[in-house]
């Protein structure tokens, strides 16, 4: 029996608290982060194309920070992990918020964005690993409630942006000073964080599981996919939702950053409303109803008015509340495999923001950003046709698996 299972509901409770509080703080500085991206583009005077090098780089650095994340786990935990992340990424906001302020070039703000994606790349593969320690430990899954809260510190982080945006707040307080509140709420929120893995009778961390690589199992693959999408559809918002209502609806940077919170505060409310359709309909046919409105939120921000645009951002973020959740929980269906399978997933899918900023700013340079954001909606649609591969697995396949470890 695992130190987790063994845990009191007392401990548990604690390290949900936690756990939630980790995932809206790591919400809240992104979007912190992404509130000011129509003002780095217009202080630093660099086109579309060149935003999408700043944001590439952040997403190389998560990308480099996720296959990593689980060997960290093994030896800190998952607590110091997120810790670690922290103070990887920090430093980095810091350091890019500097170089803006001082309209530095952009190969030297590119290091510090690249140290903020390392650090949240290895923050959120901690964060979720730990979520799943939770959800045995509670014998129900809460993921989407994680992940909501993620959402909701983005809302928050949105607003206040909108505000600090209004009131001209120079870019480099708002952003520093997001960092320092980062670090010391992280710090104190793991402190009750259950072990992620047993330990050994020396106090060493467990050995890494045995057995044949996730990389090698089409159904891991296959979920890393929609996942990709999932994060492509609400990545891609993130990165230049805001951009495109001012620069393609012609409104004030402040209400582009409105644009995204509407997107964000949805996300948020599908997520929290989601569990119960998930529990009366299943996996695939909400996720199914979900891609589609993607499409269709996406749509209507293209084509419509800026009015008819609010309410797209709207059906968006719905459409973009589960994919990601449910394909962190898919993942961890056999409890044996979840680690391994997670660190699979979370890299496949985190893909998307690696190609997701390129793509768009590739496209907006040709077509403009608004009109790029139609990406989104073909993504979506091929997503559709991989949800069934997100359907539980029975109890039976679970233990077969865990058999067939402990053979090798």
């Amino acid at each position: 029996m695992t130190q987790a299972a063994t845990a009191s509901p007392a401990a548990v409770t604690s390290a949900r608290n936690g756990d939630f509080i980790v995932f809206g703080v790591n919400g809240f500085v992104f979007a912190s982060w992404m509130s000011r991206v129509p003002d780095i583009k217009q202080v630093l005077d660099i086109t579309a194309g060149q935003l999408s090098l700043l944001l590439l780089a952040l997403s190389v650095g998560s990308m480099c920070g996720l296959p990593l994340a689980g060997r960290i786990a093994h030896r800190l935990g998952a607590a110091g992990t997120v810790r670690l992340g922290t103070f990887i990424s920090m430093p980095g906001v810091v350091w890019s918020a500097v170089a803006i302020e001082l309209h530095a070039p952009l190969p030297l703000i590119m290091p510090g964005m690249f140290l903020i994606g390392l650090g949240i790349g290895i923050w959120d593969v901690a964060q979720n690993l730990e979520g799943t320690v939770i959800e045995r430990a509670l014998s129900r899954s809460i993921m989407p409630w994680f992940h909501a809260t993620f959402s909701a510190g983005t809302v928050a982080g949105a607003l206040i942006g909108a505000g600090i945006v209004w009131l001209g707040v120079p870019i480099g307080v708002h952003l520093i000073a997001a960092a320092v509140l980062t670090v010391a709420a992280v710090w104190w929120c793991t402190r009750p964080f259950l072990p992620a893995f047993d330990e050994a009778a020396d106090g060493e961390a467990a050995p890494r599981p045995s057995g044949r690589s996730a990389w090698t199992e089409p159904r891991t693959l296959l979920i890393g996919v929609m996942v990709l999408a999932a994060a492509f559809t609400e990545g891609v918002a993130n990165d230049w939702l805001a951009v495109a209502f001012v620069e393609g609806h012609g409104l004030d940077n402040s209400v582009g950053v409105v644009a995204l919170a509407v997107f964000l505060a949805f996300m948020t409310a599908g997520r929290i409303l989601g569990t119960h359709l998930l529990d009366r309909y299943g996996r695939i046919v909400v996720l199914r109803v979900l891609f589609t409105a993607a499409v269709i939120g996406c749509a209507m921000v293209v084509f419509g008015n800026p009015w008819l645009a609010f309410a797209g951002a709207a059906v968006w973020g719905v459409g973009a509340s589960l994919g990601f959740p449910v394909g962190m929980s898919a993942a961890a269906d056999d409890p044996a495999r979840a680690a391994v399978r997670l660190s699979v997933v979370s890299t496949i899918g985190y893909g998307a923001f690696l190609t997701g900023p390129v793509l768009i700013g590739f496209l907006g340079d040709h077509f403009g950003v608004l009109r790029a954001l139609l990406v989104v909606g073909a993504v979506c649609l091929a997503a559709i046709l991989v949800v069934p591969v997100a359907r539980p697995l029975p109890a039976s396949d679970t233990a077969d698996e865990a058999v067939a470890d402990e053979a090798r």
